[in-house]
Order: structure tokens, then sequence, then C-alpha cells
């Protein structure tokens, strides 16, 4: 049985090579359909909350009630007496001398010691024979708290007297930053900003704020440990990096790795807020301790206190232009809080600060972005990493100056649009595709979508189509539409001179008389569809129909994290070098098995084409069941992008970033002007995405990174009380997330310019279009009602100035 359909032919005399690509069914280009999406939409997928073991105890996890206060005491007898309950663990329970934890800076303890920094800092652990019982224990612990100053802001964070959120920071940070509370600070300084100036005859200025986001995925944090007989764990569990856990976990469990296993369970979304710990040691150490398994599973309410968030930020900006146009300079300041932990804020720093000048051509910049530690929630990683904040500032910037100017804005941008030969104000070279001006042209090109589109027949009105929806406020009085544009760009794969590798093992093998290849890495699957190119790659590369996904694991080699738009790049990347490996492997096979009754094979030069091993005549010397039977070719390997560098801690310059992505959107919004409603008619995108992979799977993506967009536009804050740095609203009642009523129609239009750099020539997609979605429609509402608005998400007070 050949492997492809496709028999190889090629004329006697033509040179040969190894093919990359063919057209086996369900290959790159296609839209495949996800393996998973059946089970997904009827409810039957198995997630990490659903897992079950026999005798297994639940754990609870106890958080601070206040934000910031030493520890006096902690009183336990009470929920140790409690029938049921087989451990309670607090800070002096730990059994390693690592007691602390971080993705870059290890500044975040297991469980408070001394005093919490935020609200909602885990204190204690309880594990119990039901949950309700371990709720109830975890009720019963007593805390003598002494409230400590707040730090809630870059004024009280960084005043002389300012009390440090930690006192005795010796993190790789501290010898840069003009403060023990700011995180991490990085300036970017490129020409003479005050010469150019000179030469602007226009110049604007804006102060912008951005609020608090959370990740919001539907799955909350879960797991389950199960101690091991060899004295390790096993544990499954939600998360976007297994590899990153097990190195965190593994020192405070006071365990060699190899005896913490790790495995990836069904995961419910993650947009960045897996990154960090959540359950994963708590539940750990619980296992180990009482010898049984242990699940945990946050509810909808802890899990609003049990990940990071999106930094709120603040943003000074200042523009210069020419009379016809043309910037002349960018000075901007960026603020971010990353509340009482660092987390991922170094990285958004650097982010925040490279990316702050958007796709635009600016020769003159003086740029400053710093993350604040304060008391506060503590924030990281979240679609767009950064560059979300600062597209948000700088889009309405350069509608700002298309206004001052009297210019199309539209126009403005294209005129001052970034292309491939760009420098960046960090002096590094666009050296791949960046189509800016053509997705522009392309989103406003598009027809507008019909106006007053609430009017049906007879006179009535589809309320659904109006601003409220169904609350059914209005039938169109007071209704105007707005149109605006955006455009952002957002960094592929991680920065800054960090070692992004991946790791793929593919197996090849006959399996009842069939060629089946197994792929296996630790990638995180965590909705993105990473499953479904995996396959798409094998079968392309090897020509197989049947490809099995293997579990991810950490019996494999890392995957590096689900994040940064990175894994088809780099995990893709892993897959497409072992699959070449394992071409090569059979080929030395084929070699062994017929070269010595096969003159050819020796002599010729080898095409493998179609699943055939031919000479380059075109005889077939066998189809690789014949070449495989009775062997199995196996091969692990490493796929690395090339590398970057750190940004210089002085001026910013250097080579960052690995790659780019643009997007493009148009937004059309109707804003009832009287009550402050606003619905989003329509958002359509343009994307450069190198190559589409997966058709379907591109577009569904670019959908969901455009809603998330819509969300922070409109809706998506947590609320924290400036006074008590309390989280206000942790739940789905309070916290509004997009409904598909929201949701408006998303017409989208792909690019495909490749980059020669890249695996296939794609480019990272998942993140760009929550960059320019968000001041797209921040755009349209102003378009619609004359207010500058310079704050996100937009309320209905903003609109009516109640």
């Amino acid at each position: 049985m050949a492997l492809n359909p496709r028999v190889a032919t090629v004329p006697a005399g033509t040179p040969t090579k190894v093919t990359q690509g063919s057209q086996t069914k369900g290959g790159i280009g296609e839209s495949t359909l996800r393996p998973d999406g059946t089970l997904k939409v009827t409810g039957e997928f198995a997630y990490s909350s659903d897992m079950w073991h026999e005798d297994m105890l639940w754990g609870q996890t106890l958080r601070s009630t206040v934000a910031h206060a030493e520890i006096r005491s902690i009183d336990v007898s009470e929920a140790v007496a409690m029938p049921g309950v087989y451990a309670v663990l607090t800070y002096d329970d730990l059994p390693a001398a690592m007691k602390n934890y971080g993705l870059e800076i290890q500044d975040t303890p297991v469980l408070a010691h001394g005093k919490v920094r935020h609200h909602g800092e885990p204190v204690a652990l309880v594990a119990a024979d039901h949950p309700e019982t371990a709720r109830r224990a975890a009720a019963k612990i007593r805390i003598d708290y002494a409230e400590l100053p707040l730090i809630t802001d870059e004024a009280s964070a960084t005043a002389p007297d300012a009390v440090l959120v930690h006192e005795n920071r010796d993190d790789h940070h501290i010898g840069h930053v003009p403060h023990p509370n700011i995180v991490h600070r990085q300036p970017i300084v490129r020409g003479d900003v005050a010469e150019a100036r000179r030469r602007a005859d226009v110049v604007v200025e804006g102060e912008y704020v951005f609020g608090m986001q959370d990740q919001a995925f539907l799955g909350p944090e879960s797991g389950l440990a199960v101690p091991a007989e060899d004295g390790g764990v096993d544990l499954y569990v939600a998360t976007q990096w297994l590899h990153s856990d097990l190195r965190q976990i593994a020192p405070v469990l006071g365990l060699p790795e190899e005896k913490v296993r790790m495995t990836l369970s069904g995961v419910g979304g993650a947009f960045g807020g897996r990154e960090d710990l959540s359950m994963q040691i708590h539940a750990c150490l619980l296992a180990l301790r009482t010898g049984k398994p242990v699940k945990i599973v946050y509810n909808r309410f802890e899990s609003f206190f049990g990940h990071v968030h999106r930094h709120p930020a603040k943003l000074y900006y200042e523009h210069g232009a020419t009379r016809d146009g043309k910037l002349t300079h960018l000075k901007c300041r960026i603020v971010l809080d990353g509340g009482a932990y660092a987390s991922a804020s170094p990285a958004v720093v650097g982010n925040a600060a490279s990316l702050s000048v958007g796709p635009y051509v600016v020769d003159d910049v003086d740029i400053e972005a710093i993350a604040l530690y304060s008391n506060n929630p503590p924030c990281g990683a979240m679609r767009g990493f950064g560059a979300v904040q600062a597209c948000f500032a700088y889009e309405a910037q350069m509608d700002k100056l298309a206004a001052a100017l009297g210019m199309d804005p539209v126009e403005l941008r294209q005129l001052n649009a970034m292309e491939q030969g760009t420098i960046m104000p960090t002096g590094q070279p666009v050296d791949s595709p960046a189509p800016v001006a053509e997705l522009l042209r392309r989103v406003k090109s598009r027809p507008l979508p019909p106006e007053r589109q609430w009017e049906v027949a007879g006179g009535e009105a589809d309320v659904r189509a109006l601003p409220g929806g169904l609350s059914n406020t209005t039938h169109g009085e007071g209704v105007v539409r707005g149109v605006g544009y955006a455009v952002g760009i957002k960094n592929v794969g991680f920065s800054e001179g960090f070692d992004d590798y991946s790791t793929a093992r593919v197996r090849m093998e006959v399996v009842g008389g069939e060629p089946v290849a197994t792929v296996h890495t630790a990638m995180a699957e965590v909705g993105q569809g990473g499953v479904t190119v995996h396959a798409q790659i094998a079968r392309t590369e090897l020509g197989v129909t049947q490809v099995t996904i293997h579990p991810a694991d950490t019996q494999v080699g890392s995957a590096g994290s689900t994040s940064a738009s990175r894994q088809t790049y780099v995990t893709g990347g892993a897959v497409k070098n072992s699959c070449e490996l394992v071409r090569e492997k059979v080929l030395e096979i084929g070699r062994r098995k017929f070269g010595s009754y096969h003159p050819a094979w020796a002599t010729a030069e080898l095409l493998l084409e179609g699943g055939k091993v031919v000479t380059d005549g075109g005889e077939v010397l066998s189809d690789l069941v014949d070449v495989l039977e009775g062997e199995a070719v196996e091969v692990e390997a490493e796929w690395r992008h090339r590398p970057t560098e750190a940004f210089d801690l002085r001026t910013g310059q250097g080579n960052g970033h690995v790659q780019y992505s643009f997007a493009a959107h148009r937004a059309v919004v109707e804003v009832d002007t009287e009550l402050g409603l606003v619905k989003v008619v329509e958002l359509a995108c343009a994307q450069d995405v190198g190559k589409a992979l997966n058709p379907l799977s591109v577009v569904g993506q670019i959908q969901g990174g455009t809603t998330q967009g819509l969300g922070v536009a409109v809706m998506e804050e947590i609320i924290v009380d400036p006074k008590t740095a309390k989280v206000r609203n942790p739940s789905f009642t309070d916290y509004l997330i997009p409904t598909i009523l929201d949701t408006p129609t998303i017409p989208v239009d792909v690019l495909e310019l490749a980059d020669e750099h890249a695996p296939y020539g794609l480019r990272g997609i998942g993140e760009a279009p929550t960059l320019s979605s968000t001041p797209a429609v921040l755009a349209a509402i102003r378009d619609a009602t004359g207010l500058e608005l310079n704050r996100t998400p937009v309320r209905p007070e903003h609109l009516t100035g109640t």
C-alpha cells in the first residue's frame, strides 16, 4: 500500500530532491476539522475538572480577605478536628527549602508567609473527603491580620516614603530600576526628539487609561495529583506550559524533575491566564502529605483570584507631524500595574516599549515603559501581551493627529505605514512582508453594512439589531452610526534573547498493513487547534493518511508555552523537522533492504514523493509499507528559530523580536447617544498570515481574537476598589464578556505573504486581531458621538456624561 495516492514520475535525467508538501487528504492548506470539535460542542469532551480517581480527596485553598497585611497568627485547630479532613497545610508545613516560585522572578510564595500582598492570596490548604467538607474546614481557619498601608498606583509606589511591596528584592532587574517598587523599566531612545519636534507643524498629546481585563476562560483552574510508589507524583492538569510548570513545581516539593510527571488534561481556554501556576503545587503538596489522590477545582469566584490578569495601564503620548502628514517624532511613557508579583511583567514591559510606535515609520522616538509592584491583583500574560495597551493609545493618537491635519485617518496611516525593510525604533530591520497599507486598503474598500438594519416590514423593529438588544430600550430614537479604523503590530514568539525552541517526537510504522505516524509533543492544546495542524504537517511531510496525536506530557522534550502566537511556528517547525528526519531514515532502511539486489538503489539519486521510493527515472522500487515492514522509525528533534537579543537597558536598541504579525480592522457601530449603549454591527478584519495551514482554523482564530478585542472595548474590566485594593466584581454576573448576541458580523480577508524564515512561510496569527479591534471600536464610537473617549472599556456614563 502506498502512503500517498500520487505516483511520482520524473523524466529521465531530471535533478531530484526530497519534496516538501503532498496532495495527501488532510494536509497543509486544507480546512481539516478539529478531532476534538464534536466532543466539545456536544459536551462530551473530558476537561481537567472532569477527572476522577478512586479514593480521591478534594483540595481547597483559603485566601486572604485583605490586600496588604501582616499575618500575626494562623489557627488551624478547628479545621483539623473536623471529620473527613485529612490535612491542613500552611507555609510552615512546606517540605522543601524552596518555598517561592515564578516564571522569571521567584517572588511568589506557595503560601503566604509573614504577610499577604494582595486580596485573594493563598494562605492555607485543606484536603478532605468531600468538597463541601474541605470548604467548611477552610472557613474555620482563623487568621489574625494587621493591615498595612496600600500601594495602588505609581504615586504611592514611588513616593519617597513608600512601603516596599517586596522588602528584600534580589532579582536581576533591581540594578536598573529607579525604585524597588518598579519591577522593570525599558527605555527606547533613537534620533533626536527635541530637534524633530521643532520640525513638526502639528503636535498632539493624549493621556490614556486601559482597564484591567480577565482572561475569562470558560474552564476554571483544575487538576488531579496522584502520589506514586516511587515517592513522586503524577499531575494531570490544564496548563499552557508543562515544562515551565515542572521547573517551578519540583523544587518546592523537594523532588527531582523526573519524579514529577505531568500530563496535559482537557483545557477549557487559556489566553495567558494559565502560564503562571495556580493549583498545581497545592494539589501535589496535599497528595504527597495524605498519600491519596487530590483534586482541586476552582469555582468561578475563586478563579478570578487564582490567576493573573491583563495589566491595566496609563499611557502618555505625544506625536508630531509635518503639514503633509509625515510623522516627525513620538514621545511616550507607559505605566503598567503588575500587581503584587512579577509574573510576566518584565516581558510585557519589553513588548509595550518596543511596539509602542505601532506599524509606522518614526525615526525619532523617546519611549519609556515600566511595570509597578503594587497591592493590586497580580498581572501577567494575556492575549496581546503589552502590545494591546500600546495599540489602544497610538491608534487614538493617529485619529487625533488626522483630525488636527484635516486628513482622512486611513490615508494618514497609509502615508506613514511601515513596510519590509523599515527600521524599528529598536534598530531592528523588518525583514519579512509588512503589508500595513494594503491591509488598511482592504478593510476600507469593503462595502459598508446597510444602515438601519433594525427596521423590518410592518414598521416593527428587530430589537436584537439595536443598542441595548433584547432589553428593548429603544426603537431607533437617538441612534447614530460611526465608522472607525485601526491597525496593529504584534511580535511572534518569545523575544529579547530567550532560547525559544520546541521539541517533537515522530514515529512511523506499519499497523494492520497501513502506515501510521504518531506525533508526540508537550504542546498544550488550549483550543488553538495545534492538534489539527500537527496531523496536517505529518500527512504532508510523510504522505500518511493515519496520524495519531499522543497526549502531551513531560515524557518528551519541552514545547514551550502555548502563547505569543508561537506554537504553529515553533512546535509546527519541530514536527516538520522530525518528519523530515523520519523520511531520511526510511530512505536509509530502503537502501539497506534493497541495495544488495537492486543496483539502481545504490547509484541513483532517490526521491521520496507521494509515499513512493523511486529512482530519478521514476521506476517504483518499493512502497513504504514494504520498506517499514517489521520496523519502526522514531525521531525526536528540536527546532529553534533564529536568535534574538536583549534590548539595551539605556537605549532600547537590539534585534529583540523574531517575527511580526499585522492586522487591520474597520468597526461599524451604532450608539444610542441618550442611553450610552453601543451596538457593534460589523468588525471587518484583514490580516497577513504568511501561510494559512488550516484556513478554517485561521479564520476562527481571527474572529475569536476580534471578539475578545470587542470585549475589551465596551464591557470587560476587573474593578479594583482604590481604597482597599479588593476586587469588586469576581463573577460573570458583574464581569461581562461578549455573548453571541454581542458579537457582530466579522468578515475576514486573509493575506498569505510568506515569511521566508518561518516553516511553510507561516506567520503567528492568534494575537494580532485582539490589538486593532479594540481601538477600531473606540474610533467608531468617537466618530458617532464626537467624544474624546481616552479610556477603555467605554461605559454608558462615558457617553452620556452622567
